[in-house]
């Protein structure tokens, strides 16, 4: 077995203990469809990240089935078969058997085969453990085994009388990153870092936003990374006060602010970074006054970033930062907001500052797990606590301030978006910046983009 390998049969050993935890059962995890662009033109595939977390195998059409029962565990692959001719036009294909040694699965076949072979392993399972409404080729396939199953009662056999949603199990196992894990997230972090660099550097007057993306895209795929981890975000001057801003066309101007939120997916790892900087390479003062609240809201979120800290400690501590900048700077009135935790507990910050201060990141950029503890069940979601952070997660620090033009706010800071954003991974200890290679300060910035 390779060390990757090694790691994808150890995680299908987790999921099985988990599984004989409840009792025992058939687990069924398929991968994501291809899907047609144009005439006979696919979409680049792009795997499950739950099936490629458990396996490793990015091939479409194919399915992970785990059985576990008092006396055995057996994980079983079900893929294409081999095709020499369709390999010609698509690629190289593994084939049943040489998946299974190659990936360590105990027994490998044709996912064609699926349909006569699911009903006989879900054949008196006490629970299924699959997650419905992901992929309805294969809910379809398994509610007509399950149905196969049922036919037979007569003869004593019986289908799962338990379902769980597989994913809930898979969720807390990804949160936690092992050393291979993090190891591909620094890659992406430091090929985006890159990036982010050679945007700065290349930006002027007069260029256009996707002339910024094309440099992030060239860095990106130079170093490796397979693919942007989501829809990079340049955005200049106003444009940078829409969150999720993605068309990237309008053009650069003297005076503006650029904001780029962009990041790699390397070897299915994504990172997030996010940079705020002058076109012209150096800040106006009221672009500096703003920038310098924000860096310091999120200096007062890295200081929650450790084990034992409550989740949302970062997110209370940077909107407290945020709150008093707002004060400061006449953005919101005293005379009619009050003081700071007045400011607060109104939430009249949102004006300025309306999201969240992060999230998970992994496989996914919105990455999997539980923001809240499990606790008593007649708790309701809202009222669960929030969980601690742990060695082994990665979140995202990302404050912001974003000011449209409004009456009663002062017209120097209209149009004005800034965010800053950086991928954060909790050890023992404290924390590690995995993008702390990205420049960030007013200096850092200012310097960065006067290199020639």
């Amino acid at each position: 077995m390779s060390i990757n390998t090694t790691n994808y049969f150890a995680r299908r050993q987790q999921l099985m203990a988990q599984m004989q935890a409840r009792g025992g059962g058939v687990a069924v995890i398929p991968t994501a469809r291809e899907w047609i662009r144009n005439s006979d033109n696919h979409f680049p595939f792009r795997h499950d990240s739950y099936f490629y977390y458990l396996s490793g195998f990015n091939e479409p059409e194919a399915v992970i089935v785990l059985v576990t029962t008092e006396d055995k565990q057996e994980s079983i692959l079900f893929c294409r078969e081999k095709n020499p001719e369709r390999e010609i036009w698509d690629g190289f294909r593994f084939g049943p058997e040489a998946a299974a040694q190659e990936f360590a699965f105990d027994a490998a076949y044709p996912i064609a085969s699926l349909a006569e072979k699911l009903p006989e392993l879900l054949s008196d399972a006490r629970t299924l453990f699959y997650s419905a409404a992901q992929e309805p080729h294969i809910d379809s396939q398994v509610q007509q085994s399950l149905q196969a199953v049922r036919d037979k009662g007569r003869s004593g056999i019986k289908a799962p009388s338990i379902s769980v949603d597989v994913r809930e199990l898979i969720d807390e196992m990804r949160l936690f990153k092992d050393a291979t894990e993090i190891a591909l997230m620094q890659r992406a972090a430091s090929i985006s870092a890159a990036a982010h660099t050679r945007a700065m550097r290349s930006t002027k007057p007069g260029k256009f936003e996707y002339e910024l993306e094309a440099e992030l895209l060239y860095e990106f795929r130079r170093n490796g990374a397979q693919a942007p981890a989501y829809g990079s975000i340049v955005a200049t001057g106003a444009n940078a006060c829409i969150l999720h801003y993605q068309s990237n066309h309008a053009q650069i101007k003297d005076g503006d602010l650029v904001l780029i939120d962009a990041g790699c997916e390397f070897d299915s790892y994504a990172s997030d970074i996010t940079r705020t900087f002058p076109a012209n390479g150096k800040f106006s003062p009221a672009q500096k006054r703003l920038y310098e609240i924000v860096l310091a809201s999120q200096q007062a979120a890295l200081e929650c970033a450790r084990p034992g800290s409550v989740y949302m400690d970062g997110h209370n501590a940077a909107v407290r930062v945020l709150a008093q900048g707002m004060l400061d700077t006449g953005l919101l009135d005293r005379n009619k907001v009050g003081s700071l935790d007045d400011a607060i507990a109104n939430a009249v910050f949102r004006q300025f500052y309306m999201h969240g201060t992060g999230h998970w990141l992994g496989l996914d950029v919105h990455d999997v797990g539980d923001y809240r503890a499990s606790t008593v069940a007649e708790k309701t979601e809202d009222t669960r606590p929030y969980r601690q952070l742990q060695p082994g997660m990665v979140i995202t620090i990302e404050p912001g301030i974003y000011v449209r033009p409004a009456e009663n706010v002062p017209q120097e800071y209209w149009n004005i978006g800034i965010r800053i954003e950086d991928d954060i991974l909790i050890t023992a200890d404290g924390h590690v910046n995995l993008s702390r290679d990205t420049p960030k300060t007013v200096a850092e910035i200012e310097t960065e983009m006067a290199k020639p």
